[in-house]
């Protein structure tokens, strides 16, 4: 789509030129003419008193043929032989999208040694595994896990693909996109089929979260997205459920790799992997000062829980990035969820809106957590926490 100045019957009134945003029309002698800087968003069409401005549809030649693209695949997203909780979650989204086209779902393994794993992909609900295995797989690497896929993409063509929104999955999804010439819809919340067209319809936040948009890809293939973890349940395994094991060759040696793993460093515990974690205790402005991180940490390690942060707590210095929950951070669903101080801003409640039971503790009863918490308390955090955890704490050699 362009938009469109005619010539002929332009008058060279110059209406246009201030009613455009984006500067993106200029006169040139007595005509005016859109410029390549135009979003084509329309502002000068409604202003034009002899109606010269329009918009042309461009006809687009793509050149594939889209009904030779069949399935709908999953990532398989795994760490020494262990799939990550995304993968189940977004095989069972993907089992919901693929029974309404009436087609496959594959999950893509790719690893050194991870046959064994084909069999959890199947329980999640997928029809088929494509497996890619080989040394150079031991460990992620863009290089290799991108030429792999882009492989398995032009022999099998899928019509759709599913990749997990975590470091790696937004590390490998952009590129696989890139080399196959389609389109990467990032950070989805939400997922389903568009009735009309039939196309995957992808949902994610926009505007700092103001606004959900839904997006298309009508014209490539295949579709392609990441999903937040967390956002989606798992499936409940089904164990008796088989399936086809498609092994394909690497085309990869360890050889030609031009990133070669020296070393891998332990910069975080499990007590800041927050997407596995059933219970995580967050932290926000509330405390007040950084030291008061501390109550929160106690009460994490006597429910055996995670620690996280709201952005104003991250952004202060309090708590590093990998702790932090939210649209800029980790989409978190755990089974507990306590926010300390937190006041309960959008862009927070975004990340953790899905968790299974939310309590709040602010000392501010009109803060906006209360009114998606199961439980609320208020009163001084720090008052409340050392008496949470010293029961927590008894509960829990009680247990034992």
């Amino acid at each position: 789509m362009a938009v469109i100045v005619n010539q002929e019957k332009c008058i060279g009134c110059g209406a246009c030129v201030p009613s455009c945003p984006f500067g993106a029309i200029e006169m040139r002698g007595d005509k005016a003419y859109i410029t390549e800087a135009c979003t084509m968003c329309g502002a000068c069409i409604s202003v034009c008193p002899v109606e010269a401005i329009f918009r042309e549809e461009i006809e687009r030649n793509v050149a594939m043929d889209k009904t030779e693209y069949k399935g709908v695949w999953v990532f398989i997203e795994q760490s020494h032989g262990e799939i990550k909780g995304v993968a189940h979650e977004l095989l069972g989204e993907g089992r919901k999208l693929a029974d309404e086209l009436g087609e496959e779902l594959a999950g893509v393994l790719i690893g050194n040694g991870v046959e064994a794993q084909a069999k959890d992909v199947f329980a999640s609900g997928a029809d088929k595994v494509y497996l890619v295995e080989g040394p150079e797989y031991d460990h992620y690497n863009t290089e290799a896990y991108t030429v792999a896929f882009v492989d398995l993409i032009q022999k099998y063509k899928p019509s759709a693909i599913l990749v997990g929104a975590t470091n790696d999955g937004r590390d490998l999804g952009p590129r696989v996109a890139a080399r196959v010439r389609t389109g990467l819809c990032a950070d989805c919340t939400n997922l389903s089929i568009d009735a009309e067209t039939k196309l995957v319809l992808w949902t994610r936040p926009a505007f700092g979260g103001n606004i959900m948009a839904d997006i298309l890809c009508p014209e490539h293939r295949p579709q392609m997205g990441t999903v937040r973890p967390k956002v989606f349940k798992k499936p409940t395994p089904d164990f008796s459920r088989t399936g086809e094991i498609v092994k394909v060759a690497s085309k990869v040696k360890e050889s030609d790799l031009k990133v070669k793993l020296l070393e891998i460093l332990a910069v975080c515990t499990s007590n800041c992997k927050l997407e596995e974690a059933d219970i995580i205790v967050s932290g926000g402005r509330g405390l007040g000062k950084p030291e008061n991180f501390a109550a929160v940490e106690a009460l994490a390690e006597a429910m055996g829980g995670a620690v996280g942060a709201s952005r104003a707590a991250v952004d202060a210095g309090w708590k590093p990035a990998l702790h932090q929950v939210g649209q800029t951070g980790k989409t978190v669903g755990p089974k507990i969820y306590i926010a300390c101080g937190i006041s309960g801003a959008i862009q927070h409640l975004a990340g953790m809106s899905s968790s299974d039971t939310i309590i709040a503790i602010n000392k501010d009863a009109d803060a906006p957590i209360f009114k998606v918490a199961d439980y609320g308390i208020v009163g001084d955090v720090m008052e409340v926490l050392p008496l949470l955890t010293a029961e927590f704490a008894k509960y829990r050699a009680a247990c034992k």
